[in-house]
């Protein structure tokens, strides 16, 4: 990937929590199902994946929503989710003024 993350772009039925625990198992080389304590630090000690979830699902009419995106360290990488359905993950290593929560 150009900046040096993994990108995953595409707009399916699976909901961003589930988006993200993918890319980052994708950059670390593992099954989803491997991305687990005490290896890995639980999604849900960084960010409430309900609420992220909702904050991506389509409207109830429908429609996409179209704004807003979410960034956030998990697994030692900086996450950043956008509306669209894309999940970048990138290294947090030499990332500048982006701390833990």
């Amino acid at each position: 990937m150009e900046r040096g993350g993994n990108d995953v772009d595409e707009r399916t039925q699976r909901s961003a929590s589930h988006a993200v625990v993918e890319a980052v198992a994708s950059a670390e080389g593992v099954p989803t199902d491997a991305l687990c304590p005490p290896e890995y630090e639980p999604l849900n000690s960084v960010i409430d994946p309900d609420a992220l979830d909702s904050l991506f699902a389509d409207r109830p009419d429908g429609r996409h929503r179209s704004g807003g995106t979410v960034s956030f360290v998990y697994c030692g990488y900086r996450i950043l989710v956008e509306p669209n359905g894309s999940v970048t993950v990138e290294p947090r290593s030499g990332l500048e003024g982006f701390e833990d929560s």
